[in-house]
């Protein structure tokens, strides 16, 4: 059968060939067996046949065009795929016996010496998972051979913290949040995610692109802030920077030049929702995010010296924002 069937009743041709679609009707006439047709076979009329090659390709190229998903749903389930396939693995002692006996963490695999399995028996009593013991040589896991393991390996499943919204809105701890534009360094990211657990900050917001994902690597420097503090990842920083503007949450751009200090901007706020927002070392925040600010701040500094990198600068800036509401 050739043709789409809801377009017309079917029309039997020469070669038991039955045609539905008034467009290909004519191929059939002149031959019954469409594959001799095209093939070049039957030569009585190459005008009809070569004008019925250009409709059935139109019609082709439409019915393509109309089942083809837009670009943003493929990106969008694509994304999805990865994020269900993703694991990471976890190394360090700290980290791992944090990861152990965090119950919202799923667990895949633990690779452990001797050791190391002696220093996590109270994590491992409760951790639901049993854990492979290997002799230190042989400590085969995907990870940088230069990390400092100490003998411990978990892998895992990134944590789910949830929405913007859910967290930021009316989450546990301070109305204080940290945003970070384009902080690709992963010891930078876990610093200033044990900063802004010490301070009692909602989360840490980064976007999903140019920025530290959650990586063995972050979860080490973190030192178990990873399982605590809610470390959020979104599409686009600017829109949830006006969220949270929609939240209550003032904005605060940290750039080395503007005339007030945090401490002066807090001050002002009077206990209001304070959300800081942070770039990266060198180019510091985007035009954009720069934009997007209520206002900018500033870390002041003696003499002459006039930068930090933006782990402290993190932790200094947490710090005014907790002790001035």
């Amino acid at each position: 059968m050739v043709g789409d069937p809801g377009i017309e009743p079917g029309t039997s041709r020469l070669g038991g060939v039955t045609v539905r679609c008034r467009t290909l009707q004519h191929i059939a006439h002149y031959g019954g067996d469409l594959a001799k047709v095209f093939g070049g076979v039957k030569q009585e009329s190459s005008t009809c046949i070569e004008t019925a090659k250009r409709r059935l390709s139109a019609l082709a190229y439409r019915k393509m065009n109309m089942t083809k998903k837009p670009s943003w749903v493929i990106d969008k389930e694509r994304a999805k795929r990865a994020s269900a396939a993703e694991t990471v693995w976890l190394f360090g002692i700290h980290a791992v016996r944090d990861a152990l006996v965090n119950p919202a963490r799923e667990k895949l695999r633990l690779v452990l010496t001797k050791n190391a399995a002696d220093r996590l028996a109270d994590a491992l009593a409760t951790a639901g998972i049993e854990p492979e013991i290997v002799e230190p040589r042989n400590f085969n896991v995907p990870i940088d051979p230069e990390s400092v393991h100490q003998g411990a390996a978990l892998e895992v499943k990134p944590l789910a913290w949830g929405s913007v919204a859910d967290i930021c809105a009316a989450g546990a701890g301070l109305p204080l949040v940290v945003l970070l534009d384009r902080v690709t360094d992963p010891h930078n990211v876990g610093a200033v995610l044990r900063s802004a657990e010490v301070f009692g900050a909602r989360a840490v917001i980064a976007p999903h692109r140019h920025s530290a994902p959650e990586t063995g690597a972050l979860a080490k420097t973190a030192s178990g802030s990873l399982e605590r503090q809610p470390y959020l990842r979104v599409q686009n920083l600017s829109d949830t920077m006006e969220d949270l503007r929609a939240m209550g949450y003032t904005l605060l751009g940290l750039d080395g030049e503007a005339p007030k200090t945090v401490g002066e901007a807090v001050a002002e706020l009077a206990g209001r929702p304070v959300a800081l927002v942070m770039g990266a070392e060198g180019p510091g925040l985007r035009e954009k995010t720069r934009e997007t600010c209520d206002s900018l701040v500033r870390i002041p500094f003696a003499a002459e010296f006039g930068s930090l990198n933006v782990s402290n600068a993190a932790a200094v800036a947490l710090y005014a924002a907790a002790v001035g509401r």
